[in-house]
């Protein structure tokens, strides 16, 4: 054994030893939900503690990429890479693990799996063989560099195996893979999870083991195409092939993917088919996470990977967990950055998730990287990263049980969306109406109160001309007041927003837009004064003819517009009365938002303006969205 590993095995063991008396724990603020539901049946269940730091376990600068698995003697294995130099993803990295023999509560001291000896061993994937007991690791190589920056492209990267047979204790000497699962034309970035694989149940292929990769090719000169793919055993890890794979070649004309799934995470349905879900890495479709579905154990996907537009998270990767009837999802819920730990719940598979009011926090905390897995029936353990200066400044493992998730939450209420084939917005945290310009408005209480709109795929306006027009009425003195968001958000997310800042003393509007991979512009528009005297106003928002237009009370000021699209890449949402983000909400009232995917001239933007109870109004082929936001229906 090398006298590096058994210096750093020696000061770990006795930090570890440590820990494991003190559980590591956390704050009582920071090991509580911060909205714990009651269950009348059971205690809802929330607790966490600290697994990897550096200052807990000497020899490492950082721990990152957590992956964890229970043996079939059930004992929980904590996996992370153990990154010696600093916090980079390519220097010295070594696979670590700790070992629970009671479910998480107390862990036993760190052992390195894998020492990478200054290269990268990293990327861990580990899968429970549940018929023979061996648990199997497949992981990632690279040369590693003596700074933070990332490995050359191309990369030199290169699957390997492990496997233990006595629990975890011991592990056999890596084997590498590459004449099994690395084709020729992978030749760039190679990733084997990093998340959990899973042994198949049903079907003919039960008994099966999976995990995914993700992979790119270079051509000589640039990476030409990205891969997602399964890699599949069936005799217990002996030997392994790809299964399911989707390509993606990279677009000629601006260097960019349509799709990048990468990261994979993949769970059985009761049925046996696979949900796939991946990090979406910067494709031009719409959402930072997509997915597909496997029918043959693997073999094969039912279709190319498709975005989710309206799944809030940023550009991480993530986990899923089957639960009983449910399908949880481990990620960060802010859709810019890692922050805000959260497991949401879907109910039909993974076909759909729940929305981020929905799901429940782990932390609000910066946070990153997750894994999770099943305890017991009604028990799960989450493993992440997070911290609260950086997601990286330590790796936790939370547990909780179904009663701390809580029972699926009844359909909220809704309002008419009078465009052409638009399904009910819907309210959330108890707005309600009030009288307004046309009728009855939708009053905010400026703490959780907004409305949201469904995704569909008439919302996203992309390059082309739009008009937005509402009507606003608040006294709010301080604080960002949104009216009304659609699209992405953050400085390089594609968005369009109009707020109002009595901060600033001004009513603004802004678009962000993309073209290609790496071009953003944003441009901005406003009317200095607040407009915060509890009255109502007019507000339209024109993109078109070269300018961007502002009009307040039919009054207009323009900026020079901003070519490309204002709904590309970025989760994707249409909010009134809130950011994207959750983190403002508006304290006042809106009336009669209306959107069109056209550039209204002056005169009809006027008409607006002027409305009234009683002016007649129609639907047209351009209108993309419209909330008269006079009328209510609860939830059923």
């Amino acid at each position: 054994m090398p006298s590096r590993v058994r210096a750093r095995l020696r000061a770990a063991l006795v930090a570890a030893v440590a820990t494991t008396a003190t559980a590591a724990t956390l704050s009582p603020a920071q090991s509580q939900s911060p909205d714990r539901p009651q269950s009348a049946t059971r205690t809802p269940l929330f607790e966490q503690q600290i697994l990897f730091r550096a200052d807990q376990d000497p020899g490492y600068a950082c721990f990152r990429i957590p992956a964890i698995v229970k043996t079939k003697d059930g004992t929980l294995l904590a996996f992370a890479e153990g990154r010696v130099l600093n916090c980079g993803d390519a220097a010295d990295i070594d696979i670590v693990l700790k070992r629970s023999t009671d479910g998480g509560r107390t862990w036993g001291p760190l052992q390195v799996v894998n020492d990478g000896a200054g290269d990268t061993h990293g990327n861990p994937a580990p899968i429970v063989d549940r018929e023979t007991g061996r648990i199997l690791l497949a992981e990632t190589y690279n040369t590693g560099r003596t700074d933070s920056g990332n490995c050359s492209v191309p990369c030199d990267r290169s699957p390997y195996l492990q496997y233990s047979d006595d629990d975890g204790r011991t592990w056999s000497t890596p084997r590498d893979l590459s004449d099994q699962i690395l084709p020729a034309d992978w030749n760039s970035w190679y990733a084997t999870g990093p998340v959990h694989g899973i042994q198949l149940t049903k079907g003919k292929h039960a008994g099966r083991l999976v995990f995914g990769v993700n992979t790119e090719t270079w051509n000589g000169s640039r990476v030409s195409a990205n891969h997602a793919a399964l890699i599949v055993s069936d005799d217990g890890g002996d030997t392994w092939r790809a299964g399911a794979i989707d390509s993606w070649p990279i677009a000629a004309d601006d260097g960019t993917f349509r799709q990048k799934p990468s990261e994979v995470t993949l769970s059985e349905r009761a049925d046996g088919t696979l949900i796939v879900s991946g990090r979406e890495q910067d494709g031009s479709d719409l959402g930072h996470r997509s997915q597909t579905t496997s029918r043959d154990g693997g073999d094969s996907f039912t279709g190319p990977f498709r975005g989710l537009p309206d799944l809030y998270t940023p550009q991480v990767q993530g986990a899923t967990l089957r639960m009983g009837n449910r399908m949880l999802l481990s990620a960060p819920a802010d859709p810019d950055r890692r922050r805000t730990m959260m497991v949401r719940s879907s109910y039909d598979g993974g076909d759909t998730w729940e929305s981020v009011d929905r799901g429940r926090v782990v932390t609000t905390d910066w946070s990153g990287y997750s894994d999770m897995v099943g305890i017991d029936a009604s028990t799960v353990g989450l493993m992440y990263e997070g911290g609260t200066v950086d997601a990286r400044d330590e790796i936790r493992f939370a547990r909780f049980n179904d009663a701390w998730l809580g029972p699926r939450r009844a359909a909220d209420p809704t309002t008419p969306d009078l465009a052409p084939g638009a399904p009910r917005a819907t309210l959330l945290g108890g707005a309600r109406t009030t009288g307004g310009v046309i009728g009855d408005a939708v009053e905010f209480d400026g703490a959780d109160d907004a409305v949201r709109l469904p995704y569909r795929s008439r919302l996203p306006l992309g390059t082309g001309d739009f008009t937005a027009s509402l009507f606003f009425r608040y006294s709010a003195t301080s604080g960002e007041q949104p009216f009304l968001w659609m699209g992405g958000i953050g400085t390089t997310q594609p968005q369009i927003w109009l707020r109002g800042e009595p901060d600033n003393d001004r009513v603004r509007a802004l678009i962000t837009t993309r073209e290609g991979f790496r071009t953003v512009r944003t441009a901005s528009v406003w009317f200095d004064g607040a407009h915060n005297d509890g009255r109502w106003h007019h507000l339209a928002l024109r993109r078109g003819g070269g300018q961007l237009t502002l009009f307040l009370d039919g009054t207009a000021i323009s900026t020079a517009d901003v070519a490309g699209s204002v709904s590309r890449n970025s989760p994707f949402g249409v909010h009134v009365g809130q950011r994207m983000d959750s983190r403002a909400f508006l304290t006042g009232a809106i009336d009669d938002v209306h959107v069109w995917n056209r550039a209204l001239g002056d005169a009809e933007i006027g008409a607006a303006a002027r409305a009234t109870t009683g002016t007649k109004s129609s639907t047209t082929a351009d209108t993309v969205l419209w909330l008269p936001m006079d009328q209510v229906r609860p939830g059923h």
